[in-house]
This record gives structure tokens, C-alpha cells and sequence, in this order.
């Protein structure tokens, strides 16, 4: 045997052996071929690249570090304006397999740093642009600004980037309805130990228990409407007014409640629990960002809190 051919089944060896733990290391529960669809840059609509503004600047008026994710990472809340009706707006609770939402996020921030005097004076906005980093790490390779070039082609991988670092699923770790086993559309998923077991919902929860914004936006994917907040309370009669405003402005259907599969520990339900009105905006794809609908969704709702 040649020295060549040695040297090439190393290789071959080596491939197969990374190949077979990049396998071994996705959550065993989770079904890969569910849900897929293709990632292409021409996905990126008109004018919504997925993040083309890497150098620009936050701009914000302050900034916090709200807490850490399971791997150290900062979970950092952007402030624009210094009124007292804060409105928060919250991306990436899914990581890299949502990662359209850290995007039009990011694409917020930019807009507020540039138009300033669309916030009105009475109002703060917060922006928490990626709740769930260790998720987006995974999948574009930092939890910071990025670029459609760096999200992975592969479903895998993206569907892992849903999950923390301890493949929890943050959107079902919240204090409604909590329950270990849960539910993602057919697929069974990881609630965690406990209602608010993981840090990152721990900060979120704090942020909120401590500032009790007024309103609060989520941004998931994919399907295409605003959903009002529910937790057996009935929905609050300002979580119905601002699920049409955002609605109306941006053209996505309004629905006042999610019954397409049983949720249990959603976040924005248990800030229904805590009578804090909230949304859930679900962009219609994984890939864009639908920038022109989410802004005029952003400046009416700024309009509605203006005095």
C-alpha cells in the first residue's frame, strides 16, 4: 500500500468519524426533515437583507446586559428614547433556526438610531435582539451582527440552533402552562427542568418583573400574523387593541389567540399572566424579514403610545 492511499483513508476515516458525532450531538427528539425549507440569498426581500449593516453603529441612548446564556453570553437590551411607556421588542427566542428575527431586530435598532424622532417623547423603546444567543451561535457562528452568508444551509443544524445550550426550548420554559414535555407542531421538545429553569429566560423574566413595559413585541417564524397573549386570564383588552393596530399597519392577519397546536410555557402568555399586553408577531417565512410591514407595524404602535 502506497503512501498516498494510506494518507487518503486517514482522511476518509477522519471525515466520517467528524460526521458521525456532528449526527450524535443533535437532540434526539428532534425530527430534522420537518418543516424544511431552502435558504438562498434571494429570499432576502426587497430592501431586508438579513443584516447588511455589520459597521453600523447601535446608537442607542443606553444599553444593559440583562443576563447570560447557559454559555456566558451577554443577553444585552438596546434603549432608544427616556419616556416612561417603554415598548420592548424581542428577537431570536429560537436562535439560528429563527435567526430572520434577530435580523429584523437588528434592522429596528438601525431604524431608531437614524430616525430618533420617531420615538415620541413620552416613550422608550428597548430592543433585546437575540434572547437566545448560544441558539444563533450555532447555526451563524457569533451571537452578533451577521450576514445571510453566514447562516448555515443545513436544516440541521438550523433546527438545533432553535434550542439553548441545554436544548431547551426557551419559548416553552415560561410560567404557563409549564411542562417538561412539550410540544413544537408534531415534534416533542425540552421545557426544562422546570418553569424558568434556564438563565435566559430567567433574564427576560426579570427585565419584565423589574421595568413592566407597557407593551411588548416578539418576533418568531414562520407563518405570517400577529397573535394576541392569553393565559387563561382572557386576552387584555390593550393586547386586543394593539394586536390590530400592529395588524392593521403591517398587513399580517390578526388572530386573538394560537390554536393551531397546544403551547404550553409560551413567553408571551406569561406576560399575559403578569397583565403585561403582548404580541407575538410571526414573520411568513425563515428567511425574511419583511422589513416595510414591520415598520409601519413599529410606527403605529409608536403612534397609539404617543401623548
Amino acid at each position: 500500500m502506497t503512501k498516498k492511499t494510506i494518507i487518503a483513508l486517514v482522511i476518509f476515516a477522519l471525515v466520517g468519524i467528524g460526521t458521525y458525532f456532528l449526527i450524535r450531538g443533535i437532540p434526539y427528539f428532534l425530527d430534522v426533515g420537518h418543516d424544511s425549507d431552502a435558504l438562498t440569498d434571494t429570499n432576502v426581500p426587497n430592501g431586508g437583507q438579513a443584516d447588511d449593516t455589520q459597521d453600523t453603529a447601535q446608537d442607542a441612548t443606553a444599553e444593559s446586559v440583562i443576563g447570560k446564556s447557559v454559555q456566558g453570553r451577554d443577553i444585552t437590551a438596546y434603549h432608544y428614547g427616556d419616556g416612561d411607556a417603554e415598548i420592548l421588542f424581542v428577537g431570536g427566542i429560537h436562535g439560528g433556526y429563527s435567526w430572520n428575527t434577530v435580523s429584523v431586530a437588528h434592522r429596528a435598532m438601525d431604524y431608531f438610531a437614524a430616525n430618533p424622532d420617531v420615538i415620541p417623547d413620552n416613550v422608550r423603546v428597548t430592543v433585546i435582539p437575540v434572547l437566545n444567543p448560544d441558539g444563533l451561535n450555532r447555526v451563524v457562528g457569533t451571537a452578533g451582527r451577521f450576514d445571510v452568508a453566514d447562516v448555515s444551509p443545513l436544516q440541521a443544524i438550523r433546527i438545533v440552533g432553535r434550542f439553548n445550550a441545554n436544548n431547551v426550548d426557551l419559548n416553552r420554559n415560561f410560567d404557563c402552562d409549564w411542562q417538561s414535555n412539550a410540544l413544537w407542531q408534531n415534534t416533542n421538545v425540552n421545557g426544562g427542568s422546570g418553569a424558568f429553569s434556564e438563565p435566559e429566560s430567567q433574564a427576560l423574566r426579570d427585565y419584565a418583573n423589574t421595568n413592566k413595559p407597557t407593551a411588548v413585541v416578539a418576533w418568531y417564524s414562520a407563518s405570517g400574523g400577529v397573535f394576541a397573549s392569553n393565559c387563561h386570564n382572557s386576552v387584555l383588552p390593550e393586547t386586543r387593541t394593539i394586536t390590530e393596530v400592529y395588524a392593521s399597519a403591517s398587513g399580517y392577519p390578526p388572530y386573538q389567540d394560537f390554536d393551531f397546536y397546544e403551547v404550553t410555557g409560551d413567553m408571551v402568555n406569561w406576560l399575559a399572566k403578569q397583565e403585561i399586553p403582548a404580541i407575538s408577531v410571526l414573520l411568513s417565512t425563515h428567511e425574511d424579514i419583511e422589513w416595510d410591514k414591520n415598520r409601519a407595524g413599529i410606527e403605529a404602535l409608536l403612534e397609539h403610545y404617543a401623548q
